[in-house]
């Protein structure tokens, strides 16, 4: 055979391969049946599961939701890595460590926060007046948390080391036990547990926003994203729609989180009133502010090495 024969062969060899490979990833997108979204009983979610809105958007596409809850994000993170679900919801920190332990996920959303609905608080009568009186205190956060980030960015205002505090690692609900205990001298936590605690003998010693900024972020398993994007565009599509529909119907809101949590409905409304709902894409500016975030750990020792955040960040257009 000839060289261009050979040619020829190979070329249609090629070919007929690239077709394959092709219509096997078009077979496995048309497969997808159920979407996992991990989520916490706050915010929007449970309002979004009641009016079925997810459930509607992706129907017509013959496919299911499963709703997965978890108490904090560090937990959905994992889960999200190791496939259990597709897309899910957390705050600034958990996916810092989860891409430094090279985690197969990827940024898709952001959920610009105020940073009101997290704080550091101490009992009424604790002789705690400034951050730095933390000096030597036993503070307690979720480990890997947005709390986590808040409390290193208040040492850090402060000029205090993270040596120079004993943290104490805790869920929400052990540290709200903690607290109330009396076995914390300071807990750095978010709504709607800052607002339930606010009811009792606290004050605020921070807020978020008076020590770094912060963001939500949804992110999405990355081999899903690479496999069915026009889904994950829907997902964000939608929960941007249901943040603009929540910014309007607040008393809905805190109604459908009483009901999913039993949480006294006045605390509730107090976390409610300070929230802010929105769904934007990743923007330069918001990774240059998650990129702090990792920069922060970094120097601290609690990340193991350097990452760069925008290598994770998926380009989501609204509309698309």
């Amino acid at each position: 055979m000839s060289w261009n024969g050979r040619a020829l062969v190979v070329g249609a060899a090629l070919a007929l391969l690239g077709s394959i490979g092709i219509a096997s990833t078009s077979a496995v997108a048309q497969q997808l049946k159920e979407v996992r979204i991990g989520f916490q009983r706050a915010g929007i979610f449970p309002a979004v599961k009641q009016r079925h809105t997810v459930e509607d958007a992706l129907k017509p596409r013959g496919i299911e939701v499963k709703w997965v809850e978890f108490s904090f994000g560090p937990p959905l993170l994992e889960a999200l890595n190791t496939g259990n679900i597709d897309f899910g919801y957390t705050g600034d920190a958990p996916p810092v460590f989860a891409q430094a332990a090279r985690a197969n996920l990827l940024y898709v959303a952001a959920l610009p926060s105020a940073g009101a609905n997290e704080a550091i608080v101490v009992p009424e009568n604790s002789p705690i007046k400034t951050l730095a009186d933390l000096r030597g205190k036993k503070v307690g956060f979720a480990k890997g948390s947005s709390a986590h980030n808040t409390t290193v960015a208040a040492l850090e205002k402060a000029g205090l080391s993270y040596s120079d505090i004993t943290p104490v690692y805790l869920t929400p609900a052990d540290g709200a036990t903690a607290f109330t205990g009396g076995s914390l001298d300071a807990w750095t936590i978010w709504d709607p547990y800052l607002a339930l605690t606010e009811k009792g003998k606290v004050r605020v010693l921070a807020s978020a926003k008076d020590v770094e900024e912060s963001n939500g972020f949804f992110l999405a398993n990355k081999d899903f994203t690479g496999l069915h994007p026009d889904i994950v565009a829907l997902l964000n599509q939608t929960f941007a729609q249901e943040s603009k529909w929540a910014d309007q119907h607040r008393e809905e809101i805190v109604k459908t989180l009483h009901e999913a949590t039993s949480f006294d409905s006045e605390a509730l409304a107090r976390a409610v009133a300070r929230s802010e709902f929105l769904v934007t894409p990743v923007t330069d500016k918001i990774i240059a502010t998650q990129q702090a975030t990792a920069d922060r750990f970094l120097k601290l020792g609690l990340v193991p090495k350097a990452i760069t955040v925008k290598d994770i960040v998926w380009n989501w257009t609204p509309g698309s």
